[in-house]
């Protein structure tokens, strides 16, 4: 078919006059127009350009959110306590106040009075923290909340594997144990 068009064409030199001038403007060849769409490689290699671009900005996306996200929770933790030391900074001005008066107090009832009110201070806000008071002396040994230091003979049969003394209070924050209490055992 080709070669008898190139025959024909040969033949009419006109049509070939024709085919690249239509009314002044130049018509493009049809084998001409075929080779300027893109092949179905070309095609694929820009899609694989596009959806690697997209892929190289989601993960750069995500390294920034992961990297935000980390320095903020960084930064939590290093402000988590504030509110208690906010809270806990008028009973650092008590116990100031308390020195001061302790170097021109010549009686020492009112600074014991004085030193009594600044421990109900701090017992109050911890308190409200969430901290609370273990009572160990004549309970059960419990060695969960306790810790037993020694052990002495019981005043009484009923006192042993009871707590007699303690040496140290344990404490709860927010029902968890945060100090165990150390105790003395009866035997």
């Amino acid at each position: 078919m080709l070669k008898k068009k190139k025959k024909e064409d040969i033949d009419n030199p006109e049509e070939i006059n024709e085919m690249h001038t239509d009314n002044g403007q130049d018509v493009i060849p049809e084998t001409e127009v075929t080779e300027s769409l893109p092949t179905p490689a070309e095609l694929l290699k820009e899609e694989l350009s596009a959806a690697n671009d997209k892929y190289l900005r989601l993960y750069a996306e995500f390294d920034n959110f992961r990297r935000r996200t980390i320095k903020e929770r960084e930064d939590a933790r290093k402000m988590e306590g504030k509110e208690l030391v906010v809270a806990l900074l008028p009973v650092l001005d008590d116990f100031e106040r308390a020195l001061k008066a302790m170097e021109k107090a010549t009686d020492v009832a009112p600074v014991k009075e004085g030193v009594t009110l600044v421990q109900h201070k701090l017992k109050n806000i911890l308190t409200q923290k969430g901290l609370k008071e273990m009572a160990s002396i004549g309970n059960a040994f419990d060695p969960d909340l306790q810790e037993a230091i020694t052990n002495i003979p019981a005043p009484s049969d009923d006192m042993k594997g009871k707590v007699i003394d303690e040496m140290e209070k344990g404490y709860f924050l927010n029902d968890k144990v945060v100090r165990f209490a150390k105790v003395i055992v009866g035997a």
